[in-house]
């Protein structure tokens, strides 16, 4: 809803006044008359209320749209000299042959194929103009990314901003993502399954790279939305974090970030505390709670929530397989060739079951991941059983069984 101006309500009155005072002074107009020229008086009415509504609604528009766009400038001239190249909306079209092969969808917009002039294939990502319009997905992607270098974190080639025209181009990653080895119905064919070794492999390799964005830059940097379709494929399967319009940059000494940060992320990934405090503060402990639900899917090979299985007690794949833990039952995954394998999955298992504990306090930093999956599983200690969207009834010590 929006609030008339002064000025203009005025104006408005006056033009009112002038229509119903043409037509209140023609005494001799007819009775019938004098109804119709009240129903055009009060049509009037409305169309000028209409037009200064929409006057103001245009004013306010322009207004909002100039701002985040100076708003956008002040930001990349504050972050000059930035190691990434800036293009112009034209470079964009011509590398991307007018956005003609698209790759994927992303959470803030479309991802299209592109060549640069020297021949090297990019992915650009064109930005929605309807979500994050205060630019702030686009400034995330842009302070973060391009503060950081490593080998399993996407790298930042450029971007474009021109007006209302938004794109980031990156690294293209030939393998696509991590998602459709995992839920595709093409991963059920023998080309489109990973082996446990690769799997390890990538799960080690998204934790080095959480591990870097936590304590390895000048800046700690908190993602807040890891799951496999933010994780890329290079060539070599090596995995790289991509997508950083919801991540926050925090100082290095600051353990807990505001609480007046509203729930961000996506459903099945997000930790309890981000959603409610009373499970403790926001820190680097929610992306390690992402972490563990997601490898947890690696593992299963299906959602973590999936009530199409066959048995009830399958329906949440976290609370099946600690299940099957306590009772020190085989897990009976597919593709386990040897006893390598099966130490490889149960290291990803223990350590994703730490992860995702309801209490941040208690779950591992993605370093102390690090040493877990790279370390011997009789080191490993299996860990209280994790909780569903809700906190224990007793004590963590009493149900820790």
């Amino acid at each position: 809803m929006y609030i008339l101006k002064t000025k203009h309500f005025i104006r408005c009155i006056a033009l009112l006044k002038r229509i119903t005072d043409h037509f209140a002074g023609k005494s001799r107009i007819p009775a019938l008359a004098a109804g119709i020229a009240a129903t055009v008086a009060g049509i009037g009415f409305i169309v000028v209320i209409l037009y200064c509504l929409r006057k103001k609604s245009i004013i306010s528009f322009w207004k909002e749209n100039n701002k985040t766009q100076q708003n956008i400038e002040a930001f990349l001239r504050d972050y000059e000299p930035l190691r990434v190249k800036r293009y112009s909306y034209s470079n964009v079209k011509k590398m991307t042959n007018s956005v003609m092969l698209k790759l994927g969808r992303g959470g803030f917009g479309d991802v299209y194929k592109g060549e640069l002039d020297d021949g090297s294939l990019v992915a650009v990502k064109v930005l929605n103009q309807t979500k994050g319009e205060d630019g702030q997905e686009f400034i995330n992607e842009v302070a973060t990314i391009s503060r950081t270098s490593h080998v399993n974190v996407v790298t930042l080639l450029g971007f474009c901003f021109e007006r209302d025209k938004r794109a980031l181009i990156y690294e293209f990653m030939p393998n696509g993502s991590l998602e459709k080895y995992i839920f595709d119905e093409n991963a059920a064919e023998t080309s489109h399954r990973l082996n446990w070794e690769t799997n390890y492999q990538i799960s080690l390799g998204i934790a080095r790279g959480l591990e870097y964005l936590h304590s390895g830059c000048n800046t700690r940097i908190l993602h807040f939305d890891i799951k496999p379709h933010n994780i890329l494929l290079d060539v070599e399967f090596v995995p790289k974090i991509s997508d950083f319009g919801l991540a926050k940059i925090c100082k290095r000494k600051e353990s807990v970030i505001s609480s007046t940060m509203g729930p961000r992320g996506t459903a099945g990934y997000i930790a309890p505390e981000v959603f409610s405090r009373n499970f403790g503060g926001i820190s680097n402990k929610s992306d390690v709670y992402s972490y563990g639900m997601m490898i947890l899917e690696m593992v299963g090979g299906r959602k973590n929530i999936n009530v199409r299985v066959d048995n009830t007690s399958e329906i949440y794949f976290p609370h099946w397989v600690y299940k099957r833990l306590e009772l020190d039952e085989e897990l009976q995954l597919e593709r386990i060739r040897d006893e390598e394998d099966r130490v490889r999955v149960r290291k990803m298992i223990i350590t994703s079951l730490w992860c995702i504990q309801t209490d941040p306090s208690s779950r591992p930093t993605m370093s102390k991941v690090i040493e877990m999956l790279e370390g011997s599983l009789d080191s490993l200690q299996v860990p209280p059983k994790p909780f569903l969207y809700s906190p224990p009834r007793s004590p963590p010590a009493e149900s820790s069984g």
